[in-house]
């Protein structure tokens, strides 16, 4: 096990040099094998000060607790734990340590001074808590009374939202009969009064466990959702913070330490059963309204299925198909025209659709996958009668919810025996509504190349004619969208064009006609984006539609509007404008032996070649699309799925590619949308969102391109472009960038080391590759005034001051001058590294 003196020299020598994680682990084990009281007192006391350089505050009060215990006039230890208890906000208690510190040594004047400050402090904070008590009582006051001005309320309102983000302001709201009063407040049913109510207790619950618990006891959950329900959209989204706050903090996002009161914090579990159980009943209850439903799903795409697939505890998922899974097909099965529906909104089906497909998705084994496809083919029966027209469409609009959703168990579905062809018959029906339920569902179910094969033999023939002879607008465009989609079956091969030459540019012609008429009601407009999803996948009519200015910048203007649905089907099109999807390298052999055994051979369509795709990337920021991108990017969660993300990025990517266009994309808010794009969403997303970005900060001024604390959220983006995974185009625009931030200023420095960027940086400085080398020679350059950084090269037993006198010999002079660089502000500024030169030398 060692020797407990041995082990705690070596953890006193790890610490002197820095390496406080190993001198933790040296005192750690120290501990366990030492018997000696007054020697563990020491570890104790000395384990304690490496958690305070951690800042591990809790952990340092902790351990030198241990030591005080076995010696209570231990100074160190007493000093320790009071500057621990000052930064977790127990003044009182770091007061009375340092009290006893000088009383112990009376002349010491860090203790004085400590002593000085923290009573100083003390006094603030009780001055603070009876005025704040006094202005809490006040802005009440002023709210319930309805004579009051408007403009007097509105400000006592936004003030004790303020109040309630602060803990302390917070607690003082709850001590002081807040809850009731808030609630009193939420009675008035006025609007203002309402969401004012609401966005303080979501102050209010944040991050602690407690406070949260009682307060969902005090207000109820029923309450919260009713408030929800309302059909106001703020109030929805207000409702649906708080509840998200709420979870946040009943299941353990709440940091706090309680020591001793933790006894008091209360099993959150049923808590948290209730409100899903609650959520569940909302989602297909009449009396919500659209955007109360909407929150209510989007809670439930965020909460109930695993943030992490290492997580083996999936019982949300489960319980929710219990018990919520027929509530939510009854929801994709809405039909807007029919009487008795549900109140939606035009994104409501669309979230539900993700919600399927997110349970599934979380799901571990196949059985658990087959119990969702029982229930989804149950319900699906339950609904199908020959004798009521209504609920045999109800059925098919579910069976077009989850192809949008989980594809698999749609796709099964549509395979049963009769759906397709009771989908072909209803294009027929002399019901407007069924027709439009039909083609929808006929488009969502082809896409699949066997699926298409199908409608294009027994459908096309039907979709044409319903398009040749209906006068619904809605109907018309729907089925046109379905012959688009047949039409573009065999993707970007131009040797599977499955219509006439000429065919699918005539159909897009009629979609752009569509988009750009404003007559047409937004939902409609949607579908003709749809259309050009599918069709742009051949290069003319990528070609055509760049050309169409009008068409593009209605397709941008949609993108912004409120029914999100849209979103996807943009992206698609700009992905497909841009051809920045994954491409099949060809490699010409294999093209050979596949001509040779008569295979069929991907043909590139000459319109895709490298400069028409420049072109077209020129065509796009020039009508705005970065624009559109920004914000489409801040839309929500469940709507804006991981999959949209990924395009976006892709697009970014794409046209940033030139030097000369970054300034635009910038100019549009290109490089503010960019950063969450890096930071959340599929990994592929967030590489290209990543790569996007260092070449918008390797060119642009920082203050410039991401203004704000915005700058610091870039860092980590680009520190992971520098992954050895990561190719080497990656890395060196990864390099560029970061040299650029570094010389910015000393705290974008300081964030660069904190991402542990430096190892990464010193291995690309022994590239092969002398653009890769330079690049994080550059960087390194403007990294080293960093105390950091110096505090490396000072380091025994380390070459890396050879390396950069090595470099000062390269015959690249670029490199020459950034290494030489880095040398002249290193002995600069510490000059030891002066007499460490000679020795390298």
């Amino acid at each position: 096990m060692g020797d407990p003196i041995q082990l705690k020299d070596e953890g006193n020598k790890l610490f002197q040099a820095g390496d406080i994680d190993k001198a933790i682990e040296c005192y750690t084990k120290a501990i366990k094998v030492c018997k000696d009281k007054k020697v563990l007192a020491v570890i104790h006391r000395n384990r304690s000060a490496c958690y305070l350089k951690k800042e591990n505050y809790a952990n340092a009060a902790s351990d030198a607790s241990k030591a005080i215990d076995i010696d209570a006039a231990d100074i160190k230890a007493l000093y320790r734990r009071c500057q621990a208890l000052e930064k977790l906000g127990k003044l009182d208690m770091a007061f009375k340590d340092v009290q006893r510190c000088a009383t112990l040594e009376p002349k010491n004047k860090t203790f004085l001074e400590t002593l000085r400050r923290l009573g100083a402090d003390i006094q603030a904070k009780l001055k603070t808590t009876f005025s704040t008590d006094s202005r809490v009582q006040n802005m009440f006051d002023i709210l319930l009374d309805d004579e009051m001005e408007k403009e007097k309320r509105e400000k006592a309102a936004n003030n004790l939202i303020v109040l309630s983000r602060e803990d302390a302001g917070a607690e003082r709201i709850f001590q002081n009969n807040g809850v009731p009063l808030l609630l009193n407040m939420i009675e008035t049913g006025k609007a203002e009064m309402i969401l004012a109510a609401v966005r303080t207790l979501s102050g209010m619950c944040t991050g602690h466990k407690a406070r949260t618990m009682a307060i969902v006891h005090m207000v109820g959950v029923d309450k919260m959702c009713s408030i929800m329900a309302i059909d106001n959209e703020e109030i929805a989204l207000a409702t649906c913070n708080l509840f998200q706050c709420i979870n946040d903090s009943l299941t353990g996002e709440d940091k706090r330490e309680y020591g001793k009161e933790e006894a008091l914090v209360l099993d959150a579990s049923k808590d948290l059963k209730t409100i899903l159980l609650s959520l569940l009943e909302m989602v297909a209850s009449k009396k919500v309204s659209g955007h109360g439903r909407d929150q209510a799903l989007n809670l439930l795409c965020k909460n109930v299925p695993r943030k992490d697939k290492k997580d083996q505890d999936n019982s949300k998922s489960l319980f929710t198909i219990d018990h919520g899974l027929k509530k939510i097909l009854k929801v994709c099965g809405q039909v807007a025209e029919l009487p008795d529906q549900l109140p939606l909104t035009d994104n409501t089906q669309l979230i539900a659709s993700v919600l399927l497909n997110k349970i599934y998705d979380d799901l571990k084994c196949d059985p658990e996958r087959n119990n969702f496809r029982d229930i989804c083919d149950e319900y699906i029966k339950s609904k199908i009668d020959p004798n009521d027209m209504d609920k045999t469409i109800h059925a098919i609009n579910t069976i077009s919810g989850l192809l949008q959703g989980p594809f698999d168990v749609g796709n099964a579905l549509v395979g049963r025996q009769g759906i397709m062809e009771m989908m072909v018959a209803l294009c027929g029906s002399e019901r407007e509504v069924d027709q439009m339920v039909a083609v929808e569902a006929l488009i969502h179910s082809s896409s699949k190349m066997s699926r298409a094969s199908f409608i294009i033999t027994n459908g096309v023939s039907l979709l044409k004619d319903i398009y040749k002879k209906t006068k619904n607008e809605r109907i018309k465009i729907r089925s046109l969208v379905g012959l688009c989609k047949l039409g573009s079956a065999g993707g970007d091969d131009y040797s599977l064009r499955q219509f006439a030459e000429g065919s699918t540019e005539k159909l897009a012609k009629q979609c752009r006609k569509w988009l750009c008429n404003p007559q047409i009601d937004t939902k409609t407009r949607k579908w003709a984006i749809e259309g050009l999803a599918y069709l742009t996948n051949d290069a003319d009519v990528k070609d055509d539609f760049v050309e169409d200015e009008p068409a593009m910048k209605a397709m941008f203007e949609l993108a912004k509007c409120k029914d999100k649905t849209v979103l996807y089907a943009v992206a698609c099109t700009l992905v497909n404008c841009t051809n920045c999807y994954d491409k099949k390298e060809i490699i010409p052999e294999l093209v050979q032996l596949a001509k040779f055994s008569k295979q069929h051979v991907p043909e590139q369509h000459p319109k895709d070649k490298k400069d028409f795709i420049e072109k077209r990337v020129k065509r796009l920021l020039k009508a705005g699309v970065t624009s559109a991108l920004a914000v489409m990017v801040k839309a929500d969660n469940s709507i804006l799925t991981d999959q949209t993300k990924e395009m976006l990025s892709r697009v970014f990517l794409a046209l940033s590619q030139d030097p000369r266009d970054r300034g635009t994309i910038v100019a549009q808010g290109g490089g503010k949308a960019l950063i969450p794009l890096a930071l959340e969403g599929t990994d592929v997303g967030k590489v290209k969102a990543g790569h996007a970005l260092a070449k918008i900060a390797s060119v642009s001024s920082p203050e410039i391109a991401f203004p704000g604390e915005r700058v610091y959220e870039v860092v980590r983006p680009l520190v992971n472009l520098l992954n050895t995974d990561r190719d080497g185009m990656e890395n060196y625009e990864a390099l560029r960038s970061l040299t650029n931030l570094a010389g910015y200023s000393e705290k974008l420095r300081v964030k660069i080391v904190k991402e542990k960027a430096l190892p990464e940086i010193e291995n690309y400085m022994f590239e092969e590759n002398d653009q890769i080398r330079q690049a994080a020679t550059e960087c390194m350059c403007n990294l080293v005034t960093c105390k950091e950084v110096q505090d490396r090269y000072l380091e025994d037993g380390n070459d890396k001051l050879k390396l950069l006198v090595l470099l000062c010999g390269e015959d690249d002079d670029n490199l020459q001058v950034a290494a030489a660089g880095a040398l002249a502000m290193l002995t600069a500024a510490q000059k030891k590294l002066c007499t460490k030169l000679t020795l390298v030398v």
